[in-house]
């Protein structure tokens, strides 16, 4: 048997519940591939599910599901990848993959070439970012060029690439943040910043197409008087979609929640975008796996702009 480091928790709790654990290395079956983790993304999400089990309540687990690295072995049946082949992806969100550690098994169609412009830390930063951000402006909210869209949180993790996917596809971007972020919100292509702390979007925006709520509470809510009739408001908060959905029904705006799912042709248009150069992540830290920890308290600080990523 062969071992690998990993962190693990077997209580729910803050970041200290986090800790190294060696676990046998995994075997790809049918159809998967075992890839070795050269940079492991961490969300929201992953200190979410560490507090409370929100997506995993069985302990003990091992968190994370952002994955860039190097196909190691391949199952029966895989004729994508082979050994040495540069992959990224987000494997069987929501359920647990495994990301904290120095090896991940997972089906082979979870994953997609890494883009060669990106390393394995800006790469690892992407999937579940970038997979929300398509799911729900492109495939739920069918965005157009031309259309209006307020992005909230636009300097966060999903909101700083939705901003560029908007952009890309011909959008007008509007996008919520701290004063400080603003040269920073230019720099990725809002047309309209907006200083969420001395300003109510609510009383500055009108007429767009698509909202896109990425902070919850009564954001959502408060965001449908800015829609035009026929517009679209969608949050990745879905225990906000209750009064979301009662809000927009008098107004005739849709409103959806998204959870976004493992997918290759998603990932393989965002490493597209990559590397025709109208995509990019930005990182706020890379640490060593052992900083686990470290690595969620920045993430609960909510000051964080871009990702957090962990190298195995």
């Amino acid at each position: 048997m062969t071992a690998m480091r990993t962190i693990s928790q077997d209580r729910f709790g803050g970041p200290e519940v986090l800790h190294e654990v060696e676990r046998p290395r995994p075997e790809p079956g049918p159809t998967e591939i075992l890839v070795r983790v050269h940079a492991a993304g961490v969300n929201p999400v992953d200190a979410k599910t560490r507090a409370t089990g929100y997506l995993l309540g069985e302990l003990p687990f091992v968190l994370g599901w952002d994955v860039s690295g190097v196909v190691e072995a391949v199952g029966f049946g895989v004729t994508l990848f082979r050994p040495g082949d540069e992959v990224f992806g987000m494997p069987l969100f929501p359920r647990e993959a495994g990301a904290y550690a120095e090896y991940v098994v997972a089906p082979t169609r979870h994953f997609a070439p890494k883009p060669a412009a990106l390393d394995h830390p800006h790469a690892a930063a992407l999937p579940l970012v970038g997979l929300t951000a398509w799911q729900s402006l492109v495939e739920t909210a069918h965005l157009q060029a031309g259309q209006r869209v307020l992005v909230h949180a636009a300097a966060g993790g999903v909101g700083h690439v939705a901003v560029q996917l908007a952009k890309a596809r011909g959008a007008h971007v509007i996008g919520t943040a701290s004063a400080a972020k603003h040269d920073f919100l230019r720099e990725l292509g809002v047309d309209e910043p907006i200083d969420y702390t001395t300003a109510d979007f609510a009383e500055q925006v009108r007429d767009v197409d698509v909202v896109f709520d990425t902070v919850g509470g009564d954001i959502g809510v408060r965001s449908v008087p800015v829609v035009r009739p026929g517009g679209t408001v969608v949050t990745i908060l879905g225990n906000t979609l209750p009064a979301l959905a009662e809000a927009a029904a008098g107004r005739e705006v849709r409103a959806a929640a998204v959870l976004c799912e493992p997918d290759r042709l998603g990932l393989t248009a965002l490493a597209d975008l990559v590397e025709g150069g109208a995509l990019r992540t930005e990182l706020d830290a890379v640490l060593p796996l052992a900083q686990a920890g470290k690595a969620h308290e920045l993430i609960e600080s909510g000051r964080t702009r871009g990702k957090i990523v962990l190298t195995p």
